[in-house]
């Protein structure tokens, strides 16, 4: 039996958190933070995640056999080599790759440098420090409409930047050298626009063995069409039409097989999710992204159609047995949706009182930005709910889910009506 800790406080947590807790093999399961929904299911500690010695103080005190981490931040700041380097802690499963393997997110440029270096289908980049914002504007001239410029490091999902125009693609690349995302932007990365179809595709790794989970797509901009600002994640969609068994072969030839005998060849230990940001362009997978953790909100799509235990796949991971282990998923579709305060991804604000909750049927409603005040639930964050439908396809889920968040309410709930539409086209 174990004892697992999940670190985080948001929807992709309570998420794993309501997938874990229906384990057999559990015997007690822990959130850090947490959030008010996963204090249904597990012991909520409330401790900062950024002191790692809080988090040793809180796995020993509980007799903590497994650690999961949500969050990148942790990752990339080298909580698994906290671990690894204690003699209390360095047997603990720990799920979630050490400080050099989360350069993969934690760095654009470490990401295409790895990419190019294992011949991983990515589209053609250079990076300029931001010093030198002539020469990346130079640059810039040389490319066609649209503009792709990133942050090369964490800016909470919204370090990247797509310009329709040049001058626009100058005054995002100023302001981004000028330190519109702080340290982030520190150095940039440019890269040529890929015309194609986003999706996202996970897989669970002990650094030999891999298990794929189900692939999803997600709504990145606020506004309904694809329109607005970039956002952490407005909704998502699971399976993807445009996905099938070819293309995901292809998928794991060209891009799942090479990124994990790369990082083996590259002396990098890597145990835990890897997230691909993938452009489907004509039927060809080129990579756009890796991150070190589940996403959020794909995560709130995924894991509910992920029929194996999952518990089980972790503590195989644990013992580099992921070759035993075989990954279940249902065929039916998920899709998520993301209610979010007025304002958001701007300004907005906290503490309104959510209601409606009570009257959801036939959904799941995972949280994300919320907190309890004095017997209430009340708006915590931009994001702030997720509701997601299990159905046979996304018309009928679609309908159901619609149906459902109108139950919901707080002051200021704002969520895309559009979600999935573009795959009902797709999947015609």
């Amino acid at each position: 039996m174990i004892k697992a800790l999940i670190i985080g406080s948001g929807g992709r947590e309570h998420a794993l958190a309501w997938k874990l807790s229906s384990s057999h093999l559990l015997e007690q399961l822990y959130c850090a933070p947490g959030n008010p929904g996963t204090a249904k299911m597990a012991i909520n500690l409330d401790i900062n995640i950024k002191d790692f010695a809080q988090i040793k103080n809180a796995v020993l005190e509980n007799s903590i056999g497994m650690v999961v981490v949500g969050p990148e931040d942790p990752l990339v700041n080298g909580l698994r080599d906290f671990f690894e380097n204690d003699s209390q802690l360095k047997d603990i499963v720990f799920v979630g790759p050490g400080r050099e393997g989360a350069k993969l997110e934690g760095s654009k440029d470490f990401a295409k440098s790895f990419m190019h270096r294992w011949n991983i289908p990515t589209a053609a980049y250079r990076s300029f420090d931001s010093d030198k914002p002539e020469e990346a504007i130079d640059f810039l001239q040389t490319l066609k409409p649209p503009f792709v410029i990133k942050a090369d490091g964490l800016a909470a999902g919204k370090g990247v930047i797509i310009a329709d125009n040049l001058q626009l693609a100058k005054d995002e690349l100023r302001a981004m050298m000028g330190g519109k995302f702080g340290e982030a932007g520190k150095k940039v990365v440019i890269e040529e626009f890929l015309n194609g179809i986003e999706l996202s595709v996970f897989v669970l790794t002990d650094g030999d063995n891999y298990l794929i989970l189900p692939e999803a797509k997600d709504y990145k901009r606020i506004g309904e069409g694809d329109t607005g600002l970039n956002t952490g994640g407005m909704g998502a969609v699971s399976p993807v039409p445009f996905a099938g068994s070819e293309f995901m072969k292809k998928v794991e030839e060209r891009v799942i097989k090479p990124t994990i005998s790369g990082l083996r060849a590259d002396g990098i230990k890597y145990q835990g999710f890897i997230f691909i940001g993938l452009m489907n362009c004509g039927g060809d997978p080129y990579v756009i992204e890796y991150n070190v953790r589940m996403g959020d909100p794909e995560t709130e799509a995924v894991v509910p159609r992920i029929k194996s235990d999952l518990l089980s796949h972790f503590a195989a991971l644990g013992r580099g047995e992921l070759c035993n282990e075989k990954m279940l998923h249902s065929s039916g579709t998920s899709l998520t949706i993301v209610a979010v305060s007025g304002g958001y991804p701007e300004e907005y604000k906290k503490g309104y009182k959510i209601t409606g909750t009570e009257e959801l049927k036939d959904s799941l409603l995972f949280h994300s930005g919320t907190a309890q005040l004095s017997g209430d639930i009340v708006t915590n964050g931009g994001r702030v709910l997720a509701l997601t439908v299990n159905a046979k396809d996304i018309a009928s889920a679609r309908e159901i889910a619609y149906s459902q968040i109108e139950k919901v309410n707080f002051n200021g709930i704002y969520f895309r009506r559009d979600l999935g539409l573009d795959l009902i086209n797709f999947s015609k």
